[in-house]
């Protein structure tokens, strides 16, 4: 996979953007985003998703349809062809009651994660202000 010139850091410079690109991210967004609206089309929730997301990370529409097609496989979306409107047909997805489950999971799984982010940031900065990493930074 060919890398992408970061638009903060430019080509001379490594990109550390990326570091907060965890792909499964978008699951919890796509159930929480089907929770509020009920039923919604793919291209609808790809408008909403980089509001909700929890990283800096650009999140790719192959990526939304990619976990939709996984949550449905898992019996925690369900999906059916809307034919009733005029135009093409279109996909709509709602979340199932597994899929209502699989959001609390989630939820307590990410506060979990939280809880260990910030204490590695806390420890992480306390080690940074010790006498022993500014000798180490300057050497």
């Amino acid at each position: 996979m060919p890398r992408r010139i970061c638009q903060r850091h430019g080509k001379n410079q490594p990109c550390t953007c990326a570091m907060g690109n965890l792909y499964r991210f978008v699951e919890p967004v796509v159930l929480l985003l089907l929770k509020k609206k009920g039923r919604s089309y793919g291209y609808d929730l790809s408008t909403d998703l980089q509001e909700h997301a929890l990283t800096d990370a650009e999140i790719e529409r192959a990526a939304l349809y990619r976990t939709l097609r996984q949550l449905e496989m898992n019996g925690n979306v369900k999906s059916e062809w809307e034919t009733d409107k005029s135009g093409p047909a279109r996909r709509v997805y709602r979340l199932t009651a597994r899929g209502e489950q699989h959001l609390e999971e989630w939820a307590a799984v990410l506060e979990h994660v939280s809880k260990s982010m910030a204490r590695f940031v806390r420890q992480t900065r306390e080690s940074l202000r010790e006498p022993g990493a500014i000798r180490a930074k300057s050497a």
